[in-house]
């Protein structure tokens, strides 16, 4: 990815605006908090201070008044329990003024005052109060009376202008405290509409912002691709806004370009693959041509071309017993030579004949016994045997889908190969068997003969391809190719095992029965050994091989039964044809 250059990252943007938006709230955050311990601070001195000496100042003054009145009382009666008020009143004059002092720290003025109240009353007891009680134990309620004068009245109120001073203060201190608390109170209230004004104000920034520098460049972009996902592949990308949104344009129009390569590639492949379908429609439609005349061709080699050879091989035969030993040896040689080359075409056309039905003539896939095919295939191959002294064997073949005339010519073209390829003066011995290998069964034709070479393993499948002459061995060379044509056209494979000790062995496979597999998969399961092998009878053979004569099934070597003396049970695990 290129790295994002030019301008402010929508990163760096968002986080500039919400550093601005965070401080700004952290200063109100930190005003508000100073101005609300400020407002506590005076709501206290409300409550807790100003309000109290308030009461205390009146506490104060009716504490003076019980004094100034008990001293009159006492100066009219001369008794002593009018002084009590006197006495109570200094008590609680003394108790006031001590707890008023304990608010007066922040009030300088009222504790002035409070000292001027504390002055004048201390005179007033001393020039009129002490006086009068005196005066009045020594000398009597007279005496007593003559010092209440109005110069004394007037001193006290002096001390009652002063208490009332005191309590003017008082108030005044506690409205300039209640103002403070008000201003206090606004000016809390201001700084958290301000707060809400910068969240909402920064909301809104962020809003338009995230409009302008989020929102429409993104509408831009998916609009453009939606061109582009519409057919547009030429479209060109652009986008504006932040860097990030730039680099994302240009990563999507790289990958449009690279699309649009990707697509004109697709469109040169697609023209190239249709005009390949073009040139194998055409080819198709050759080869149609050619099949038709193929089946023409075969139609005449079965007809036209088998009616003047029979004729020539017919008449030739003719002049070979007629005029045999009547001409010169040359002539003989000659009408020889005519014979064997009709017949010899005879059966080069017979075998490409039935090379070229194979899979195109057919009678449809029917379950097919192996073992009933092998029987068959004894039986054509019977006198064949007869004359190599050769000896035919199988185990117990499997039940598989295909065409029983084509799976015969399969087995009978191997086991007269095998028949054919014998060494000399050594009896041939065939035998064919089968396992279970996955989905398929491997049917593999063993024989003594005189083998194959390994460079030759795949040379022998090729029509009219021959490892010997003719003089040698006889035969046209079709027949492994029309074996290799049936087993492909069941759907298996065929191939020569270079592995045997001694002879050829011809495997080849055939697609298995689904009973088949999934009995060799319930075996597998249930750790069974699994049951196609050598000399045991297939799942799909078992119900049929039966024992004979009470006695157990065994392998085919200790156990021979003739092909065509079959019990009537069933057949035995091992079969073998013997002749000779």
């Amino acid at each position: 990815m290129k790295p994002v250059i030019g301008g402010w990252s929508l990163r760096r943007r968002v986080i500039t605006l919400l550093t601005v938006v965070g401080v700004l709230l952290i200063g109100l955050a930190a005003a508000e908090a100073a101005m609300a311990a400020r407002n506590r601070t005076q709501i206290d001195a409300v409550l807790n201070e100003t309000g109290p000496l308030r009461v205390q100042s009146q506490e104060l003054l009716n504490a003076l008044l019980d004094q100034e009145t008990a001293i009159r009382g006492y100066a009219v009666s001369g008794d002593q329990d009018d002084l009590n008020p006197y006495r109570e009143g200094l008590a609680q004059e003394t108790s006031v003024v001590a707890s008023m002092r304990t608010l007066l720290d922040d009030y300088p003025q009222i504790s002035q005052e409070l000292r001027i109240v504390e002055e004048q009353t201390t005179q007033w007891r001393q020039s009129v109060a002490e006086p009068v009680i005196t005066t009045t134990e020594r000398s009597g309620t007279s005496a007593g009376q003559a010092l209440v004068t109005e110069a004394a009245r007037q001193q006290f109120d002096d001390v009652r202008s002063a208490v009332n001073d005191l309590q003017e203060e008082v108030l005044a201190a506690r409205e300039q405290t209640a103002d403070d608390v008000r201003t206090s109170s606004n000016v809390l209230v201001v700084l958290l509409i301000v707060a809400a004004l910068v969240v909402v104000v920064a909301g809104a920034v962020l809003l338009l912002s995230l409009d302008r520098m989020v929102i429409r460049p993104l509408t831009g972009l998916a609009t453009q691709v939606r061109e582009v996902a519409e057919g547009d592949y030429q479209h060109r990308i652009a986008t504006v806004g932040p860097p990030e949104f730039i680099q994302l344009g240009d990563d999507v129009d790289a990958m449009r370009q690279k699309i649009a390569a990707d697509l004109a590639e697709v469109r040169a492949a697609r023209e190239r693959i249709e005009w390949v379908n073009s040139q194998l429609q055409k080819q198709a439609e050759e080869l149609t041509r050619s099949n038709r005349d193929l089946e023409q061709f075969a139609y005449v080699a079965s007809h036209d071309l088998q009616e003047p050879l029979r004729k020539v091989a017919s008449f030739c035969q003719l002049l070979q017993r007629r005029y045999a030993g009547q001409l010169d040896e040359r002539a003989d040689q000659y009408i020889a030579f005519a014979v064997d080359g009709a017949q010899r075409m005879q059966r080069l056309i017979n075998d490409l004949l039935a090379f070229s039905r194979i899979g195109r003539l057919t009678t449809g896939f029917v379950e097919v016994d192996l073992n009933k095919v092998m029987g068959d295939v004894a039986g054509q191959t019977e006198a064949a045997r007869q004359y190599a002294d050769a000896e035919l064997t199988w185990t117990e073949l499997p039940v598989i889908s295909g065409e029983e005339p084509l799976l015969t010519n399969l087995l009978a073209n191997l086991v007269s190969n095998s028949i054919k390829f014998r060494r000399p003066d050594v009896p041939p011995k065939v035998h064919v068997s089968a396992r279970l290998v996955g989905a398929e069964w491997e049917i593999t034709c063993q024989d003594n003969g005189i083998g194959i070479e390994p460079e030759f393993a795949d040379k022998i499948f090729v029509i009219f391809q021959r490892l010997h002459s003719k003089d040698a061995y006889p035969g046209t060379g079709i027949g492994l190719a029309i074996v290799k044509k049936i087993v492909e056209y069941h759907g298996g494979r065929v191939w020569v095992d270079t592995d045997v000790p001694e002879g050829t062995a011809i495997r080849f496979t055939l697609p298995a029965l689904p009973q088949d597999v999934e009995a060799a998969a319930a075996a597998d399961s249930a750790d069974e050994p699994n049951v196609p092998t050598v000399g045991e009878p297939t799942a799909s053979t078992e119900a049929r091989a039966e024992q004979v004569d009470g006695a157990e099934q065994v392998d085919g070597a200790d156990q021979p039964d003739r092909a065509d003396e079959r019990p009537e049970s069933g057949r035995t695990g091992d079969m073998r044809e013997t002749v000779g």
